[in-house]
Formats: C-alpha cells, sequence, structure tokens
C-alpha cells in the first residue's frame, strides 16, 4: 500500500468514525435506543477496520 493509499484510507475512516458519533448524539437526543445501539456497534467496527491500516 502506498502512502496515498494509507492517508486515503485513514481519512475515509476517520469521516466514518466523526458520521457515527452524529448518529449516536442524535439517537440519543430523540432517545431511539435502537439507532443508539446501532450506531454505537458502526461506530466499533469502524475502529476495528482501522486497526490493520495503521498496523501496517
Amino acid at each position: 500500500m502506498t502512502g496515498f493509499e494509507k492517508k486515503c484510507q485513514i481519512w475515509g475512516w476517520g469521516m466514518f468514525i466523526i458520521s457515527a458519533i452524529f448518529f449516536l448524539t442524535a439517537a440519543v437526543q430523540s432517545g431511539d435506543w435502537m439507532g443508539f445501539w446501532g450506531a454505537l456497534f458502526f461506530l466499533v467496527a469502524c475502529f476495528v477496520f482501522l486497526v490493520p491500516v495503521l498496523r501496517r
């Protein structure tokens, strides 16, 4: 993987993480607990997928 590809992947996953945080916040404000758990699992999954990119 080139340096450019790695930077693009990190930026992409970073944007997914920010999106998940917004989804979490919206779910808490609306009292939507199913949405909260879905957003939380999505946030955790983003970090899981980011680990191999950062370890290379």
